[in-house]
């Protein structure tokens, strides 16, 4: 795929939740096409919606009406550990292993790690300036590190699509700022698509493309 191709469309997704005889529409008919190597932004204010909307464009739950595309084929669960790679807010590290089993838990999915995968996770860890961290815990790791090996984990098996959702959201302005320029750097490097969700001004700005979500459409 090149820089201009849509790995990412999503057209007229809605959701909404039951409350007694109340239905409560979260998302209303939300269009999104992001392209090959596009860094894209969502804000918005606290509980308007964003991170079911990822939730949504991750394929981990199902809206109630719309259509999604990855790659200009229909979203499935079974593509998602080859062509997307999620960085969460909480970080999701498994603490009884190290840093370098965590980033390799994401090839696992796909299959046994061999030295090919090896290579790339020292590679990554390299990258996110972790190789003096790799074996040790979660536990033994700053916010900013464990953030940085979730990052390194998302882009393990080389996805097409990264989806962020407050991935500075537990940690300090500086750290934040740093965890920011480095997702936007290694997109830049490999071409990975971003959707970053954030409530962040400054940094949504960095983005190549800014989007709002409110009344439950993007702006």
């Amino acid at each position: 795929m090149t820089r201009g191709d849509p790995v990412l469309t999503a057209t007229g997704l809605q959701k909404f939740y039951q409350s007694g005889d109340r239905r409560i529409e979260v998302l209303r008919s939300v269009d999104l096409t992001v392209a090959a190597g596009e860094s894209v932004s969502i804000r918005g204010e606290s509980g308007s919606g964003k991170s079911t909307l990822l939730n949504l464009l991750a394929g981990l739950d199902s809206a109630d009406a719309g259509t999604l595309a990855w790659g200009g084929a229909p979203a499935k669960a079974s593509r998602r550990a080859v062509f997307l790679g999620i960085v969460f807010q909480s970080f999701y590290l498994i603490p009884e292993i190290d840093a370098r089993a965590n980033v390799l838990m994401a090839a696992r999915m796909l299959k046994a790690p061999g030295a090919k995968e090896r290579a790339r996770a020292d590679e990554l860890l390299q990258r996110v300036g972790l190789t003096e961290r790799a074996t040790h815990l979660p536990t033994q790791l700053s916010g900013g590190e464990r953030q940085r090996v979730a990052v390194a984990r998302a882009l393990m098996n080389s996805p097409q699509l990264l989806l962020a959702d407050e991935p500075t959201g537990n940690l300090d302005e500086h750290t934040g700022d740093v965890v920011i320029e480095m997702l936007l750097a290694l997109c830049r490097e490999t071409g990975t698509a971003l959707v970053l969700v954030t409530h962040n001004v400054a940094h949504a700005a960095k983005t190549g493309r800014q989007l709002v979500l409110t009344n439950g459409r993007l702006a």
